[in-house]
């Protein structure tokens, strides 16, 4: 797996947690709500492999939300930045040899 299809894994990690923190903020209010829990592991070759769960028993957890999102933003960038730099490599290889 290349730069750009791990970085575009973790990409899509990152707005799956971050849709899972929003719709569980958005529930806090919602009698017997089950939260939404994301589970991320290693993909084999690269990347990363997600998968959306509930907890067990109704109850809230709006710190862990908050923080989810936060995490979730900045996993989103940090991903980006990687794929944005692959493209810029990847240009600057083309205009070297084309």
């Amino acid at each position: 797996m290349n730069a750009t299809s791990i970085a575009l894994s973790g990409m899509n990690a990152a707005r799956i947690a971050l849709d899972s923190s929003a719709h569980n903020i958005a529930n806090l209010n919602t009698p017997g709500f089950r939260r939404q829990l994301v589970e991320q592991r290693s993909a084999d070759g690269g990347g990363v492999e997600t998968s959306v769960t509930r907890a067990t028993s109704a109850g809230d957890a709006p710190e862990a939300d908050a923080v989810g999102l936060l995490a979730s933003k900045n996993a989103f960038l940090a991903n980006l930045a990687v794929f944005r730099t692959q493209d810029r490599m990847l240009g600057s290889l083309i205009d070297t040899h084309g």
